[in-house]
């Protein structure tokens, strides 16, 4: 197998030269392979571009015209999409709706002009490859540049674990990351914390356990290493950082043990400079800070993922060390609380009491940060006392609302205005993210037209935080800033917040907007905006063959396992199935004719913007050497050893997350069964139950091992008591 790539042609990063008519042509070479990682302790297979992780940095100068050719030398497709560059809409990237995509050997090439400076970044659009590490900084230098030195800082999450894997997982509700991230939130957590009532009325609101990051990750890196430094630093120098999170769906927390953090940038868009003690940096999102090094010494800029399962760092100086202090475990119980309060019974957030929130101006998580609420720990050492002990009434967090634009940025008073209404939605149980409770795959292009003047209102109506971002175009971002409203491309909107943000319709062909987080955004979180009249895009020759395949990517189907192999039998369940349906086969397995044998299997749709209600149709195969008629609650009888049966049945997710089932077979039988999977007893043992009219019931326990692998028993009213083990895809 191929692990990694000998590059012999041209260096992307030296590989510059200027056309002789002008403007100025900068040319860059970039080789999309596989490679060999070694960040865990052990070697982990990833995508690379020209052998590294992340991409080369690409630099060009407002006013150059970039040449980037894109040889792929992979089997399969790939794409690079320049996010937050105005160009276009035929080299934006986006596979089958921009452009097209780049065949396993083939190259394209991509052109345009650079009509803007910032601080941007590019990644493959193709699949999952951007979490395996086809992304890498893109810097566009003003004309007149600044004499302060600058440094790039892209931040990233690293996973051991293939991501169709983890995407996989996500979709089959498997709590394999909450159990790596210690989030797990289990009744024996909650009675320890004295939050047993917090945790019965977030079952009773059919909600599970709280997290603010969906991934467990290995590792978090900075510039593709575990930490990064920049040495050539004394007392007093200024040095401007230019951070790009370029993670698949990590925000990080930025703090710098030197002091303040002036913000001058966001999203390659120049701000009023803003002074703050930390910022939380959206994926996706862009900041440029200018900070100051206070002596000849060694001061860490650190950037924690939101979870606070890990950090990586950027050290600035040279000398004794001059650590940050740690931000603490994220105190969950709390989070469940305000979640509890916010959830209504139908799973809409409580919008009742009036209060808006917008722009990030009230952060409700901060009842989960034990900086904000706990008082600041001593600390012993000579170096800990230049770490940041700022009071928790003291932090200044940077908002949008803080975000001021130099320039004025108002749109044209005399364009029509097309508002548009957008409800983030979703499940969390199921993993399916939505705008207006529609995938990409079911919904319609939103026709735009050229000096329109396009406004979303944006309800984020889930307990997520979602990172939209617009291709092609900076948008306004309502805040209260007038006429000096701050411009951007991503606008994080966290839960129960409304935010307004408004662009003007200049360009023509399809933009994408969507949700930045890769797994929301494959799971259907995306609308496409669509020029009327437009002139078509030679990249797309077949324009409903390219939106059925854009479609594919949120109706991928999913298989999920588990076999149980006991004492007294094996019993199991296989499920695959997409975002609306699911196909699922269960079993028992006895050892001996009064145990007997059963398969039953449900074909069916999930309904309701939360997919509690799922109507089914299905058969039933059963075998049970019986000494007398079966008789149900209601007072039926069967009197077969072995019975064949179709049925329709209905399945109801109640309160505590109980799933409630009635069916009729073709005998005329009718059954009503209740039952659960997975309460979280602890951290790693889960209870399940069933129960149901024909006198049949079961309950057992499972012990998590490793992610596919469990220790477990049960009772069965037909089996008896067993143990054994579960294997688990």
């Amino acid at each position: 197998m191929k692990h990694f790539l000998i590059f012999f042609l041209l260096l992307a990063t030296a590989s510059s030269f200027t056309y002789a008519q002008s403007p100025k042509t900068v040319r860059y070479d970039l080789y999309i392979g596989d490679t060999m990682v070694h960040y865990s302790g052990k070697m982990s297979h990833a995508l690379a571009i020209n052998g590294t992780i992340p991409g080369p940095v690409l630099e060009f100068t407002e006013g150059d015209t970039a040449l980037i050719y894109v040889h792929n030398t992979l089997k399969g497709e790939t794409s690079i999409h320049w996010h937050g560059v105005i160009l276009p809409n035929q080299e934006d990237g986006v596979p089958y709706l921009t452009t097209q995509p780049i065949k396993g050997g083939q190259t394209h090439v991509f052109k345009f002009p650079v009509v803007q400076h910032g601080t941007y970044w590019y990644h493959s659009h193709t699949m999952f490859q951007e979490q395996s590490g086809l992304y890498g900084s893109l810097i566009f230098h003003p004309k007149q540049k600044s004499d302060i030195p600058e440094k790039v800082l892209l931040l990233s999450d690293w996973s051991d674990m293939h991501p169709h894997q983890i995407n996989r997982y996500l979709h089959t509700a498997n709590d394999w990351f909450a159990i790596k991230k210690g989030s797990t939130q289990s009744y024996t957590e909650a009675v320890k914390q004295k939050h047993f009532g917090t945790k019965i009325t977030n079952e009773w609101k059919r909600m599970t356990a709280m997290d603010v990051s969906d991934v467990y990750y290995e590792k978090f890196l900075a510039n593709g290493r575990l930490s990064d430094s920049m040495p050539a630093l004394k007392g007093g120098d200024k040095v401007r950082l230019r951070i790009i999170n370029g993670s698949s769906s990590t925000y990080f927390w930025i703090n710098f043990s030197g002091g303040k953090l002036s913000v001058v940038a966001n999203d390659g868009a120049d701000v009023v400079p803003v002074e703050v003690d930390r910022l939380l940096v959206g994926v996706s999102e862009t900041y440029d800070v200018i900070v100051t090094i206070p002596e000849d010494m060694r001061y860490q800029l650190l950037a924690t993922a939101e979870d606070r399962t890990g950090s990586t760092s950027l050290w600035l100086g040279k000398g004794m060390d001059m650590p940050m202090q740690p931000l603490g475990k994220l105190k969950y119980f709390e989070g469940m609380k305000m979640m509890n309060d916010m959830m209504l019974m139908n799973g809409n957030l409580d919008t009742s009491n009036g209060m808006q929130m917008s722009n990030q101006t009230m952060d409700m998580n901060t009842v989960m940060y034990p900086e904000m609420s706990d008082a600041p720990q001593s600390h012993s050492g000579h170096n800990m006392e230049h770490m940041n002990m700022t009071s928790p009434q003291e932090i200044v967090t940077l908002n949008y609302g803080m975000l001021k634009a130099p320039e004025k940025t108002t749109l044209p008073k005399d364009a029509p205005v097309k508002e548009l209404k957008f409800e983030l939605t979703g499940n969390m149980n199921r993993y399916v993210w939505t705008v207006n409770n529609k995938t990409v795959s079911e919904s319609d292009k939103i026709l735009i037209r050229k000096g329109e003047v396009v406004r979303m209102v944006i309800f984020n109506n889930t307990m997520m935080r979602h990172p939209m971002h617009l291709h092609g175009h900076f948008f306004r971002v309502l805040n209260g800033q007038g006429e000096y409203s701050p411009l951007k491309t991503v606008l994080d909107i966290m839960p129960m917040e409304v935010d307004t943000i408004e662009f003007a319709a200049t360009e023509s062909g399809d933009w994408f907007f969507h949700c930045h987080i890769l797994y929301h955004m494959m799971s259907g979180m995306g609308r496409v905006f669509s020029y009327v009249d437009g002139p078509p895009n030679p990249q797309v020759p077949d324009p409903a063959y390219a939106w059925k395949m854009l479609k594919k990517d949120d109706r991928m189907k999913y298989l999920q396992a588990q076999v149980g192999l006991e004492s007294n039998g094996s019993d199991g369940e296989i499920r695959l199935s997409n975002t609306r349906y699911q196909l699922s086969t269960e079993w028992r397995v006895g050892l001996n004719d009064r145990h007997g044998y059963e398969s039953e299997s449900h074909f069916g749709r999930y309904f309701g913007k939360m997919q509690w209600l799922f109507p089914y149709v299905g058969w039933d195969v059963r075998y049970r050497k019986m000494d007398e008629p079966e008789k149900n609650l209601f007072g039926q009888k069967n009197t077969k050893d072995f019975r064949q049966v179709f049925h329709i049945g209905l399945q109801y997710t109640l309160p505590m997350l109980i799933v409630a089932d009635a069916s009729l077979d073709t005998d005329g039988r009718v059954r009503v069964q209740l039952s659960r999977e997975d309460v979280p007893i602890s951290r790693r043992l889960r209870f399940n139950f069933m129960v149901n009219t024909d006198y049949e019931y079961m309950a057992g326990f499972r012990y998590v091992v490793t992610k596919n692998f469990a220790l477990s028993t049960h009772y069965d009213s037909d089996m008896g008591f067993g143990a054994g083990i579960t294997l688990s895809y």
